[in-house]
């Protein structure tokens, strides 16, 4: 019998789970529109796609740490998610994206980055 955890055990309740689920769907939106982007806006692509997928990585590799390391960690998927909502908004005015399924990407980025800062900044 596997006894293997594939998933971490979440340190606070539900919160990274949580914030990581809806990273992983918020970042699969994220790279489907980049795949979807014409040769000229290839390096716009390529850098969405190594922010996007660093969200839920590094909330990922955050809750299998500990203290400032899982912190660190937490902090690189908050700005993470803030470049990947940058290089979105860009292609979104740029016309470049479906508008429909950029709003949901952003939306799910805004409550990822939502949970991910009270991950970093629990109230005492």
């Amino acid at each position: 019998m596997n006894t293997t955890r594939t998933t971490p055990p979440p340190s606070t309740p539900n919160r990274p789970l949580t914030a990581h689920e809806l990273a992983l769907e918020s970042a699969g939106t994220a790279v489907a529109l980049a795949l979807g982007l014409p040769a000229a806006l290839r390096t716009v692509a390529d850098q969405l796609i190594r922010s996007a997928s660093s969200v839920p990585a590094n909330l990922a590799e955050g809750a299998g740490r500990a203290g400032r390391d899982r912190l660190h960690h937490w902090r690189i998927a908050y700005a993470s998610a803030l470049e990947a909502d940058s290089h979105l908004r860009l292609l979104l005015a740029a016309g470049a994206v479906d508008g429909a399924k950029a709003a949901q990407a952003l939306e799910l980025f805004d409550r990822v980055r939502a949970l991910t800062w009270r991950l970093i900044h629990p109230r005492r």
